[in-house]
């Protein structure tokens, strides 16, 4: 027997909301996939940046689901570093990719860089 009580309708905002917040970045990335059977390095530029993830612009064809390796250097700090990561959106060229399993050391990286962004508004 079902229940006489409506349900309430989810809020078309509330799907929208992030579980991290953005930050506006500007730095290159390189992208290395995989593509067909070898690795393509493709050069990228970063334009927001989360504790889980990054959003780049990127003029190449990635699948969602995608992994690749990401190769950066934050402005201002002096070691790279490549973290793997999967793609999660994809809107033309922009991409959003997801982190995967970032060490402490990249975490701490990360966390030390966010502080001096700026939030993106809406994020």
């Amino acid at each position: 027997m079902s229940s006489s009580i409506p349900k309430r309708a989810p809020n078309p905002l509330d799907r929208r909301r992030r579980r991290f917040v953005r930050y506006r970045a500007d730095f290159r990335v390189t992208v290395n996939h995989l593509l067909g059977d070898h690795y393509q390095e493709v050069e990228g530029h970063c334009r927001d940046l989360s504790e889980a993830g990054i959003g780049i612009l990127l003029a190449t064809e990635l699948e969602g689901g995608e992994v690749a390796t990401l190769s950066m250097k934050f402005p201002g700090q002096e070691a790279a570093w490549e973290p793997r990561a999967v793609v999660r959106h994809r809107r033309g060229y922009q991409y959003g990719f997801e982190f995967l399993a970032l060490n402490p050391e990249q975490r701490e990286m990360l966390a030390k860089y966010l502080q001096v962004l700026e939030e993106v508004e809406g994020s």
